[in-house]
């Protein structure tokens, strides 16, 4: 029996709901829809959405960060966070248990302009490595979210200029290149290896998102366990009501 997972950067939950996010939700019918960047705090927004077991991890800063998660299937189990206090702060993390798989739902760190937080963001990579590692030891992972980086110059519209700037900096691209040289698997990729000009985060500024000058930096990755599982990955670019558009897996679970 197939699953159809989203994963979507909604940039504001309050404000993706005046765009039309309740509507898209509805009309995708996902088994497990995945959010990043709700900037919310506990209490703002409490929908309780019938049909689903919902999960929402706070960032302690205000109209920050944060993740959340609706799931059809209740988890066997729950948690939030990486169990590593510093990375915990800005509810990035959110980890279901289903019997056979671990969801995981990520919102990476930014390293910022001028790269300021890049060594705290290699800090991250290196404890959110560990962390799926010691997932992937119990049952296969899947992983999904705005994971910051442009992993390849495909990904990007416009590579050359970009190559000291977040997000593409050989830095970040390296850490995503030992995830995937680890036993894990770029969904997308996997499905379409050459496939250019299919991005989903574009800028707000110089009408980027008319240009189609975008990035791809948001992921489903899987454990290489779950190769002979996967249907299809597919970018829903025609989304609007955020500057990410959701992305969407299929799998045999």
């Amino acid at each position: 029996m197939s699953k159809k997972l989203i994963s979507w950067n909604v940039n504001g939950l309050r404000a993706c709901v005046t765009k039309g996010f309740m509507e898209y939700f509805d009309k995708m019918d996902a088994d497990i829809f995945c959010l990043q960047e709700i900037k919310l705090s506990e209490g703002q927004f409490d929908w309780e959405k019938e049909g689903y077991h919902v999960y929402y991890n706070y960032a302690e800063k205000k109209g920050y960060s944060g993740t959340a998660i609706y799931s059809k299937e209740e988890p066997l189990s729950v948690s939030y966070g990486i169990g590593i206090e510093e990375h915990d702060r800005e509810g990035r993390v959110i980890t279901l248990e289903f019997e056979n798989y671990f969801m995981v739902t990520v919102y990476t760190p930014n390293s910022q302009r001028e790269l300021t937080r890049l060594d705290y963001r290699m800090e991250w990579e290196d404890a959110f490595k560990k962390y799926l590692d010691s997932l992937k030891e119990k049952k296969s992972v899947i992983v999904c979210g705005d994971m910051n980086v442009a992993h390849e110059e495909i990904d990007l519209k416009n590579p050359k200029t970009n190559r000291k700037n977040a997000g593409f900096t050989d830095e970040e691209r390296e850490k995503m290149s030992v995830l995937l040289n680890d036993g894990y698997i770029d969904t997308y990729r996997y499905f379409y290896p050459d496939k250019e000009g299919v991005y989903s985060w574009w800028s707000y500024r110089f009408k980027a998102r008319e240009k189609n000058a975008g990035w791809r930096i948001d992921y489903f990755i899987v454990s290489d366990d779950l190769k002979d599982k996967l249907v299809s990955a597919s970018i829903h670019t025609d989304v609007l009501g955020s500057d990410h558009c959701p992305v969407e897996l299929v799998i045999n679970k």
